[in-house]
């Protein structure tokens, strides 16, 4: 039996949809036959719509389009004719070469929230989540709110507790959804020249902001991913090999989906001495990692129980060896020369180079080079888990985090008490913590599917400054959720401050230490109304 709903469509709408999509009945499907601006835009549209793609895209995009010419495709068929020819060509020029130049969009429906972070750990790939801040999570699909039922959990003794437990905590998040918005209305009300769109909206995002961290990590969500052959290769090596019984089920269904569209370049997935081989040696890799673990650092029972951010290690030389590499493109001296010259130089020449290489940014998506890559910074975070969602999907940095539970206690935004909902939201984060335990000693992997994502979790971020400049940049920016824009204005702080690297601190001029603002995506949805109307004037 699968755990995934199937979506209904009508006689004529899956007519149109065989034309487009690999699959009409499963959660992983691949998109084909549609110009890449079409699939691009499907993918942003998805990650702010309650809609699975199929539906959206007859909803949405159909009439837009001309059809009539692809009468005659179905997607739904394998291609025979493709993966004769991607064999010739592996043969004759290699197959990892080739593997980078072919790219899917895949649309991955009702992943956990757990799958969703494996789905997106690979960096060689793009990925668009649904967003818990636009989507609302109060209604019912197919008869049952929208989390992951686990198959071995639900044949268990526990089964029935699992479904009434989540389902009250989904309950919780109903119940307050409407009257958190009834308190955002009354404390920041609309200002003239608003239009009750925009309004709507930003008090829609704040209230939503407030209450999703009732929502359980089984709560499912929608990605789309667009990658290469070689990085969809790599990330079903991961999933296959992974603990989770539902990331290596969700790894099946995607290369049967693969399959249709590239098949060559996923041909040594399941080969028992390529792919098979490369799983197995990830997941005895990480069996050997936490018994070694459990044997050195013991099982402790001490947990950190408020948030912080923790600048662990940098180069109290960055600075010096920064100016070195900004300089070193414009000359022909050997880098140890060049880095001898910059150490010899006065504090304000340093920084006439540094002020040079920024240049003058007017905007946050004005970035200095590469040289910005030499300074390292690690930083280990306790923070809820909704603001390590957002912040775990930056590429260029290497993070690493610790598994979903709730013993670092939890985070419970103000508003939720200014509007009197303490009690609701606190009940709700010990019924998450209660489940957690009751399914920890039979089902130590499904166990965090019960944890709010109100509950901290502990990461480490290690990245570049140009990383930092980028990520810090922009999760503090006003319209931000409050949780991670927190989070990136004190690593901001410790660069300055901790670091004293104030120069480089000083580049990323962008970082924004404003307070929380009343209605803080106000400002970003009316710069989105003024470009739809300049879009139709």
């Amino acid at each position: 039996m699968t755990p995934y709903l199937v979506e209904a469509f009508t006689a004529s709408e899956q007519d149109v949809l065989r034309r487009y999509f690999t699959n009409l009945d499963k959660p992983v499907f691949a998109l084909v036959n549609l110009p890449e601006v079409v699939k691009g835009a499907l993918f942003a549209r998805y990650s702010r719509s309650t809609k699975s793609l199929r539906r959206l895209f007859l909803d949405e995009f159909v009439g837009e389009l001309d059809i009539a010419g692809d009468r005659s495709v179905d997607a739904t068929v394998g291609m025979k004719r493709a993966e004769e020819l991607y064999e010739r060509i592996f043969v004759e020029y290699g197959d990892d070469s080739v593997a980078q130049l072919g790219g899917v969009h895949l649309a991955c429906e009702q992943a956990s929230n757990l799958l969703t972070k494996i789905l997106e750990w690979g960096r060689l790939a793009a990925y668009l989540e649904q967003s818990t801040r636009y989507i609302a999570y109060d209604s019912r699909f197919g008869g049952r709110f929208r989390y992951y039922r686990d198959p071995d959990v639900l044949s268990s003794p526990l089964g029935t507790r699992y479904v009434g437990d989540l389902d009250r905590l989904f309950d919780a998040y109903a119940t307050l959804t409407p009257l958190m918005q009834d308190h955002v209305r009354a404390t920041s009300p609309k200002v003239p020249g608003d239009s009750d769109f925009v309004y709507r909206m930003a008090v829609k995002a704040k209230a939503l902001d407030a209450v999703r961290g009732i929502l359980p990590a089984a709560a499912q969500s929608n990605v789309g991913i667009y990658g290469t052959g070689q990085s969809y290769e790599q990330l079903l090596l991961r999933m296959r090999a992974d603990p989770l019984p539902e990331a290596r089920y969700y790894a099946d269904l995607m290369l049967a989906e693969l399959r249709k569209v590239i098949p060559s370049f996923v041909r040594r997935v399941d080969l028992p001495d390529r792919g098979l081989e490369s799983s197995r040696y990830l997941e005895a890799n990480r069996a050997a990692m936490q018994q070694i673990a459990d044997e050195l650092l013991g099982v402790s029972d001490i947990y950190d129980d408020e948030a912080r951010v923790e600048l662990v290690d940098f180069d109290p030389d960055a600075e010096v060896k920064l100016v070195a590499s900004m300089l070193y493109p414009y000359s022909h001296l050997a880098e140890r020369d060049v880095e001898h010259r910059v150490r010899a130089m006065s504090v304000d020449d340093r920084l006439r180079v540094i002020r040079a290489y920024a240049g003058d940014r007017t905007n946050r998506r004005h970035r200095p080079g590469r040289a910005l890559e030499r300074p390292f910074y690690r930083f280990d975070v306790l923070a809820d888990y909704g603001a390590f969602r957002d912040l775990q999907r930056h590429r260029m940095l290497t993070v690493e985090w610790q598994t979903l539970n709730p013993h670092h206690g939890y985070t419970r935004p103000p508003l939720v008490d200014e509007a009197g909902m303490t009690e609701v939201f606190d009940e709700a984060m010990a019924r998450s913590a209660e489940l957690y335990e009751a399914l920890r000693d039979d089902f130590p992997v499904q166990a965090p599917y019960a944890v709010a994502l109100a509950y901290r979790v502990r990461f480490n971020f290690n990245l570049n400054a140009r990383s930092a400049m980028h990520t810090l940049e922009l999760r503090s920016t006003p319209q931000g959720h409050p949780a991670y824009r927190r989070v990136a204005q004190q690593m901001h702080r410790l660069i300055a401050e901790k670091a004293g690297h104030k120069a480089i601190a000083a580049m990323m001029s962008f970082v924004d230490h404003s307070t929380e603002a009343d209605l803080e995506r106000l400002e970003a949805e009316r710069r989105a109304e003024a470009k739809r109307a300049g879009n139709t004037a």
